[in-house]
């Protein structure tokens, strides 16, 4: 049986689920940063740059698609404050990996957060050329800590190998981040990544391939999501 970590104490289970309260959207909707704080209580200087970047982002959206148009209206819910869980669980002056950082969740949230904390930095992959545009002007914006990378994820090979953290959401399947994450995710470094309700069903199926160990957060953002914290990350042999 597999030994798992959470908070330096070692479970002797498959894997460890970690749930905290959820915040509900009918509370306040979201319509704004109300909510941020109880995720991650941030000073003024920092929430009035994610509010810097919620107005560029939605200025660029116009343009072009950097999110599904359907969760605009909550975009302090659905996306600001859903990414910031990452840091949460996560805090510190760390160095990132953000995999198709695409509109900025999470990548520039992190980013943002590492200015707050006086070091760390996120380094933001991602193909598209518009859309890497539009990250270079948010860290530039924002003063946030991070560098984009206009190249696929494949071409890092090699590259990148001394971070203490690795994020993707909405992405690709647990398989597929694992397949490009793998060589990375060995001792220090542990993979954050976003999944919704399917989540299970890809645990199940990156199983087949690879031994890692996993602890699921559950969101407090979405009843049917996780985060799940991947480390130790090993290929199978057959």
């Amino acid at each position: 049986m597999m030994r798992r970590m959470v908070s330096k104490i070692e479970l002797p289970v498959e894997s460890c689920v970690v749930r905290s309260r959820r915040i509900s959207s009918s509370a306040s909707g979201m319509s704004d940063q109300s909510d941020i704080e109880e995720i991650f209580p941030v000073s003024r200087e920092t929430m009035d740059r994610l509010a810097e970047f919620v107005a560029l982002f939605q200025k660029w959206s116009s343009a072009i698609n950097l999110a599904a148009p359907s969760t605009l209206p909550d975009i302090w819910r659905r996306h600001v404050a859903d990414s910031l869980q990452l840091y949460a669980l996560n805090p510190g002056p760390l160095k990132w990996l953000d995999l198709g950082s695409g509109g900025g969740f999470p990548g520039i949230i992190t980013a943002i957060l590492l200015k707050e904390a006086g070091g760390g930095a996120v380094d933001l992959v991602e193909s598209n050329h518009k859309k890497a545009a539009f990250l270079r002007q948010a860290l530039a914006r924002t003063g946030a800590h991070g560098k984009v990378h206009a190249v696929r994820i494949e071409a890092l090979a090699g590259q990148f190998t001394d971070h203490d953290a690795i994020s993707a959401r909405a992405l690709s399947s647990l398989d597929d981040l694992l397949r490009l994450t793998a060589p990375r995710l060995k001792q220090k470094t542990v993979g954050w990544f976003h999944k919704g309700r399917d989540y299970r069903r890809e645990i199940d199926d990156a199983r087949r391939s690879w031994t890692f160990d996993l602890v699921e957060h559950q969101s407090r953002i979405d009843a049917d999501s996780v985060i799940l914290q991947v480390s130790n990350v090993r290929p199978i042999k057959l």
